[in-house]
């Protein structure tokens, strides 16, 4: 478990502080994460690499020169939010353009998605690029929509290289792009990780077996076996990565492979020795040669007890890129050339611009609306465990904190805003921006996309109706739609939000606003419910199959609980 935090909200941000602290000569802050502490040189494309917290040394810990220039860090678990993604990629970028790389998975998709849209629009050249080298996440034809896990850092440290080299943008795009084809990952788990401020892990494994398969969120393995020794579960390892080992052709893959034996968190040094050896005698038997193998903690997930193993299949190209010198507060390799150039200021810090002038009709609704995000954070508070217990049965069991986190962000947003005259429109539009701020992941990235688009139907010069209501609440379930790319049956939040849109319309056109609302979340949770029966197809769940079975999905169940207390608020 976690022993020493304060506050468990403020975890991921004061472990960055610190990191910057105790390597002041590698990065420096700004918002939303880290940055090289010396300034991109001119015209160099800047590798900006990120994801949640709890992964030390995966992200933050990579930043320096041979590998990434900025990292935005999320909660833990979450992906960092849109925001921070784009507010670091500012301070990296010095005119050769940014590649945003993460690990493939539905929360940094669309906030690092949404960043890349930012910067395009000022006339950045902004590249998003995936890790994928999880094998039991998808079948080998669709490696590149298989998750990220430890293959991160060869595929971020190779890339690194290659702009260290002289690449521009679309080279190391290639190179990026090559490395990740090239990456194959496997992992095992003994037991699950316990968040800051949790007194239980996130799942447990029954004494004596292993979940295989595991993901680095906190998530089970996809299937439990017996636990043998160090060696069968090399072999296991081993076996299962080499099965997708490719040809060996002329000016190609010639049987040389980069390897990372990746502790989890709690599996330590001598027992990865012990693990390594019997994989050495392995690879060696298959004809394999070990290129500067790395044996430790470099992809954790907080205390989760596993292992992984990451071979990439080297051509000349890649493994020139693999030896090259890197120099990161948590990842040095050889001398890198003495460059000093100091950092010009930051280019942008969280904070509002002037608050539009509203109406006094505005004000008032603005009012009406704070009070119901004061209620959506204690509804969120209430349920926090309840939503969390859901999904780590089947996810990484954040979904209550991000709720919790996302929904306390949005009140304050929103107090803030409406203590500085602001209308309706504004009040919304910020308390999306602080939701997505402050919850990152999935759901904070639809939830803030959801209120800022229920914003755009709101003015600051003018009152509210209950038509207008309805047409916010259309406008926000659009959003996640539009967003999300989720539909009916791939058991998601819009399981439960496509029904209720559809119900409200029907009651609304006979009746009040809280009365059909009031039908409508019925109708909603019912959905809900059913996606207990329902094998996910999209997200984390996915990953597991079956095992999400009889379970709903805690995205559908929170969003029909927010609007049932909507309407009980409304009447």
């Amino acid at each position: 478990m976690t022993y020493l935090f304060n506050d468990p909200a403020a975890f991921a941000a004061q472990a960055v502080q610190g990191l910057a602290l105790a390597h002041p000569d590698h990065v420096a802050t700004v918002h939303g994460g880290l940055v090289r502490a010396t300034e991109t040189p001119e015209g160099q494309p800047a590798l900006v690499i990120g994801g949640g917290s709890g992964h030390y040394p995966a992200f933050a810990g990579w930043v320096g020169p041979g590998m990434g220039h900025g990292a935005p860090c999320g909660n833990i678990f979450a992906s960092p939010s849109a925001s921070q993604v784009y507010s670091v990629a500012r301070n990296a970028e010095n005119g050769g353009g940014v590649l945003l790389g993460f690990g493939n998975y539905a929360g940094d998709v669309l906030h690092f998605g949404l960043a890349a849209e930012k910067l395009r629009a000022e006339g950045i050249d902004a590249r998003l690029v995936r890790v994928s080298d999880d094998i039991v996440s998808n079948p080998p034809e669709q490696h590149r929509e298989r998750r990220g896990i430890a293959g991160d850092l060869p595929v971020f440290k190779i890339t690194g290289a290659a702009i260290e080299a002289g690449a521009d943008i679309a080279e190391a795009e290639r190179v990026f792009t090559a490395a990740n084809d090239a990456t194959r990952s496997f992992g095992v788990a003994f037991d699950g990780c316990t968040v800051p401020g949790s007194e239980e892990p996130l799942f447990h494994v029954p004494e004596g077996q292993m979940g295989v398969g595991l993901g680095i969120h906190g998530e089970p393995g996809v299937r439990d076996q017996d636990l043998g020794t160090a060696d069968e579960v090399a072999a296991l390892l081993v076996e299962g990565l080499l099965a997708e080992q490719p040809e060996r052709v002329a000016g190609g893959y010639q049987g040389r492979a980069a390897v990372v034996l990746n502790g989890l968190g709690t599996v330590k040094y001598e027992e990865l020795f012990v693990v390594y050896t019997k994989v050495a005698e392995l690879l060696e038997q298959a004809g394999i040669t070990p290129v500067r193998p790395e044996v430790g903690e470099f992809v954790t997930s907080l205390d989760m007890a596993g292992l992984s193993l990451t071979l990439v299949f080297l051509d000349e190209e890649l493994e020139r890129h693999w030896l090259a010198p890197v120099d990161t507060p948590a990842y040095h390799r050889g001398a890198m050339p003495d460059v000093q150039r100091p950092r010009r200021a930051s280019f942008w810090e969280a904070g509002a611009d002037p608050v539009p002038a509203a109406t006094e009709e505005s004000r008032a609704a603005a009012s009406h609306v704070t009070a119901v995000l004061d209620l959506f954070q204690r509804v969120c508070a209430r349920e926090e465990a309840e939503l969390g217990r859901i999904d780590a049965i089947a996810g990484d069991g954040d979904h209550g904190q991000g709720m919790a986190y996302g929904s306390t962000g949005a009140a304050k947003a929103a107090h803030a805003a409406l203590d500085e005259g602001a209308g309706a429109r504004t009040v919304l539009v910020r308390a999306g921006e602080a939701w997505s701020e402050s919850a990152g992941g999935t759901s904070g990235a639809l939830w803030g996309a959801a209120l800022t688009a229920a914003g755009g139907v709101f003015a600051d010069d003018a009152g509210t109706s209950s038509e207008i209501t309805v047409r916010a609440i259309d406008a926000g379930i659009d959003a996640v739609l539009r967003l999300g790319g989720a539909e009916l049956g791939d058991k998601t939040m819009v399981d439960a939000a496509i029904p209720f849109r559809d119900a409200l319309a029907e009651a609304f056109a006979r009746g009040d606003v809280s009365t059909a609302i009031a039908e409508a979340a019925q109708v909603a949770r019912e959905a809900a419910d059913r996606t207990a029966d329902i094998t996910a197809r999209r997200g984390r769940s996915r990953v597991l199959g079956d095992k999400s079975l009889g379970t709903p999905d805690p995205g559908a169940i929170s969003f029909s609980i927010l609007m049932r207390e909507l309407a009980e608020h409304l009447s």
